[in-house]
């Protein structure tokens, strides 16, 4: 799957999009009718060494729920999870320790079978630069560090070396993201503070960014170009360098995750089958509609022979 042998093979660069579940994702990236027995996560497995899972955001599942995750992409023995923190613990900050156990025990059959790269603890762009806010990071992470924990900042006061001490401490990743260039956003970074590196991407539609003319879907509304992504994938290159000379090999999950969130119509699976093509040179089987809707997926895959049709 994703792996770039030409150096460093022992550090992956694992890509893959934010979530799997998106229902303007059906005639597209999955079939319009699926049959009997399709399975959108195995989908993603089989093109993918990784997704980020995004709905334990909204709410922390049974461990049933992610029992059944793990059990679903046992046909890449490379894949590894990402898995955001919930939002009572970021965006409403309200979360007790309560919270703290049914996360926990929500995320252990993941870090069980090995399938867990990382726990993304992603804040608002109003969460700013403070003393305040620093302290209640540095207890955030005290208590989740039996966790491999990755954090994602919004607002550029974030880009510290105060805030890069504080997280190598605490052995976790700053997330290096991609955003519209507007006042206050988070510039392009490429830190490495952890055995993990992390670099999710979230298009350009500055237009729709902020305010209240938007929606979730419109703000991560983007298509990148190659032109776009090239700098990125030397970011990654350079990262994987990075933790190869620390020391950081594999272990199952360690390496470099990059995280396409531009998810409206499959946009994010259009540019991350891009980035892995430019990363190994590999040529893919992908679903004849994404094909027929992404030119530079056309350019870079083949459709699937007739008798594996049905699993597309």
């Amino acid at each position: 799957m994703t792996s770039d042998s030409s150096s460093s093979p022992s550090v992956p660069i694992r890509v893959g999009t934010a979530g799997w579940s998106y229902e303007d994702w059906n005639g597209i990236v999955y079939p319009e009718k699926p049959g009997r027995g399709f399975d959108q996560l195995g989908l993603m497995a089989s093109l993918f060494d990784t997704n980020e899972i995004n709905s334990t955001f909204y709410r922390i599942p049974d461990p049933r729920m992610t029992e059944g995750w793990a059990r679903r992409v046992a046909h890449n023995p490379k894949f590894a999870f990402t898995a955001k923190l919930f939002r009572g613990f970021t965006h409403e900050r309200k979360a007790g320790a309560a919270e703290e156990i049914e996360y926990a025990r929500a995320i252990e059959p993941l870090a069980s079978a090995g399938r867990l790269g990382c726990v993304l603890a992603q804040f608002p762009f109003s969460f700013r630069n403070s003393e305040e806010n620093q302290d209640w990071l540095d207890g955030l992470l005290a208590k989740f560090h039996r966790l491999p924990m990755a954090v994602e900042f919004r607002h550029e006061s974030w880009d510290d070396p105060a805030v890069l001490d504080l997280l190598s401490s605490r052995g976790a990743a700053f997330v290096n993201i991609d955003q519209p260039s507007l006042e206050g956003n988070l510039p392009g970074t490429s830190h490495v503070t952890a055995t993990v590196a992390y670099f999710r991407f979230h298009g350009r539609n500055a237009p729709k960014w902020f305010g209240p003319d938007t929606s979730n879907i419109e703000r991560y509304n983007y298509l990148y170009s190659d032109e776009e992504l090239e700098p990125w994938i030397e970011r990654l290159r350079q990262a994987r360098k990075t933790l190869s000379e620390k020391g950081a090999a594999d272990a199952a999950a360690k390496g470099v995750y990059a995280i396409l969130n531009n998810h409206f119509r499959g946009q994010a699976v259009a540019n991350a089958l891009g980035i892995e093509n430019r990363l190994t040179g590999r040529l893919f089987t992908a679903p004849e509609s994404l094909r027929q809707t992404y030119a530079g997926v056309a350019a870079i895959s083949h459709a699937p022979a007739a008798k594996q049709r049905k699993l597309f």
